[in-house]
């Protein structure tokens, strides 16, 4: 581990007891060794609350590099293998947010588009009528702010790439995805009318990095947690600073203001970090 490469905030825990410990996972952080060599979500756990307590936490799903969110980790053998057998009938539900390029029309929807890998580009998947596997998105709109939209969205099957790919292919591409979209940063200009700068100044991004953050993630109530406090099933991550940030700016700055939301308590909700339905 190279102690200079590791990042100084600290990877929030959601919750945690005998069997599961639930984090809210950075963007950039990667979830297994990638070829960049550089530490894995183990190695920044080990780093913020020691070695002996991470020793035992055993991945049962994953999240992309650039994805942020919820993530839940097994603290014994019979939890990871309940928990990786609720992943594998599909009765553990995710909830993303996704900020997708342009205006959506429809409220809802399901795309049902095999998914596999790209012959000329390793890193990408695509879609693959006839040798892909079969992959399920459903998606509802939350708010529509004109150049963007924010969705909440529940993948199925849990593939690769799935939802950055499944959005892309129906033309609702993440605002910001370097494999399936754009690298571009949003910027308040583009939103806000009359922005100015003051002399000298430059203008920051509102948000310069993967426009999809794992919102909340509810586990079956038949999985037993070992907790006094009787948690709840369903953990929420909270959007980082600058993800909140922006879904602010935007609510504030489009032609219906927070109005742009469909249901205003889905607004508020995500801005205290509670669960949607």
């Amino acid at each position: 581990m190279q102690p200079n490469v590791m990042r100084k905030e600290t990877i929030e825990i959601i919750y945690q007891d005998n069997d599961i410990f639930v984090i809210n996972k950075p963007a950039g952080v990667p979830v297994t060794k990638d070829r960049s060599g550089k530490p894995q979500l183990i190695d920044f756990l080990a780093e913020q609350i020691g070695d002996a307590q991470t020793a035992q936490l055993r991945l049962i799903h994953r999240l992309d590099k650039d994805t942020s969110g919820v993530m839940i980790l097994a603290r014994n053998r019979p939890a990871q293998r309940k928990l990786a057998d609720y992943f594998f009938d599909r009765t553990i539900k995710k909830n993303y947010l996704a900020l997708v390029k342009g205006a959506v029309i429809e409220n809802q929807g399901v795309i049902d588009s095999p998914i596999g890998h790209s012959k000329k580009h390793p890193e990408r998947k695509v879609i693959d009528i006839r040798h892909g596997k079969p992959s399920t998105t459903e998606w509802r709109l939350l708010a529509n702010f004109g150049l963007c939209s924010l969705l909440a969205v529940s993948p199925l099957t849990g593939r690769t790439h799935q939802i950055r790919i499944h959005l892309a292919s129906v033309g609702l591409p993440l605002a910001i995805d370097p494999l399936y979209a754009g690298n571009s940063p949003l910027m308040l200009s583009e939103f806000k009318k009359d922005y100015r700068l003051g002399k000298f100044q430059e203008e920051k991004p509102l948000i310069d990095r993967l426009t999809l953050h794992a919102y909340q993630i509810v586990i079956p109530e038949s999985f037993v947690i070992a907790s006094e406090a009787k948690q709840s099933p369903c953990f929420v991550a909270p959007l980082d600073k600058k993800f909140k940030a922006t879904v602010k700016m935007l609510a504030k700055h489009n032609p219906k203001g927070p109005a742009a939301f469909i249901n205003s308590e889905d607004f508020e909700k995500i801005l205290n970090s509670r669960p949607l339905v």
